[in-house]
Order: C-alpha cells, then structure tokens, then sequence
C-alpha cells in the first residue's frame, strides 16, 4: 500500500453481542455479523498511514471507528487511491446494498450528511459486488482488497 490520498473501507467481523461507547454518538448495540466502514485518507501518509491507523487499537480514540476496534476482528481492506474524495459514494453504495443496516446513525458521517459511514451484513458483503456497484457508478473508481488473516494485519510495504 502506498502514502497516496484515497478512499478505503474496513470490513470487520463480530462474534457476540457487546455494548460499545462511542464518544458522543453514544452505546452502540454489536450483533454477530460483518460491519463495513468508509472512510478517506487524505492527510500525511494517505491511505498507508491512515490503514495503518486502523490496524492497531487506540489507546486514545480520535475517530468513531477507533471506539469498535477493540471490539472487531479486521478481516478485509477495500481501497483505491484517488485524488477525489469518494468516501460518501461509497456510503450510499453500501447504503443501497442488499441486507445493509445501519446500526448507529451518523456513525463517521459527523461532518456530511449521509445517515452513515457504518453498515451491518449478517453475511459478508463481497468486495466484487462492491467494486461492481462501484463502477457502474463511478467508471474511474477501481477498489482493490488486502485480505487480512484471522489474527493478521494487511501487509503495508
């Protein structure tokens, strides 16, 4: 993965229920099932950095997503390097998906107005549906996937 500006998506997994504070927003409800959140990386490092961010739990969390961490096992990063922010044609993307819920409104979505950046599957959403709404979309968006083992991290080099 390189230091370039892009956007990304996190889809993580959850095994059992548990209660989550997340900040301001308030207790989130996790159910079993895969979470997928959107996000953009355009400060230092790009998406290299900001990934990387989010492989690691905070010890002092900065963005909502660093509250449910500790909570979800990554399993996939979808991604694509682009000097557009697309992080909220990818929130409705996920939006309009099939079985997507939102389980927290505003979740990441603090500073625009889509209802989430945070979407529920009870199964894995395929990253080649994703990329396929997505380029029926957006012609030059081209999502790729770093899979993430059981108790791995994406390789960064």
């Amino acid at each position: 993965m390189q230091a370039q500006p892009g956007t990304y998506a996190l889809v993580m997994a959850c095994t059992d229920t548990q209660q989550v504070e997340v900040g301001k927003l308030g207790r989130l409800r996790l159910r079993p099932g895969f979470y997928v959140y959107v996000g953009s990386a355009f400060g230092p490092g790009g998406l290299k950095a900001r990934i990387a961010h989010h492989t690691r739990i905070a010890v002092r969390p900065h963005w909502h997503i660093d509250y449910l961490r500790p909570a979800l096992r990554l399993i996939d990063v979808w991604y694509s390097y682009d000097s557009e922010r697309r992080e909220h044609q990818w929130a409705k993307a996920l939006y309009h998906a099939n079985a997507a819920g939102i389980p927290m409104a505003g979740f990441g979505a603090s500073d625009c107005s889509c209802p989430s950046h945070l979407f529920k599957f009870n199964r894995k959403p395929p990253d080649r549906l994703f990329r396929k709404r997505l380029n029926g979309d957006l012609m030059n968006c081209r999502p790729r996937t770093v899979h993430c083992g059981v108790d791995s991290s994406p390789v960064l080099s």
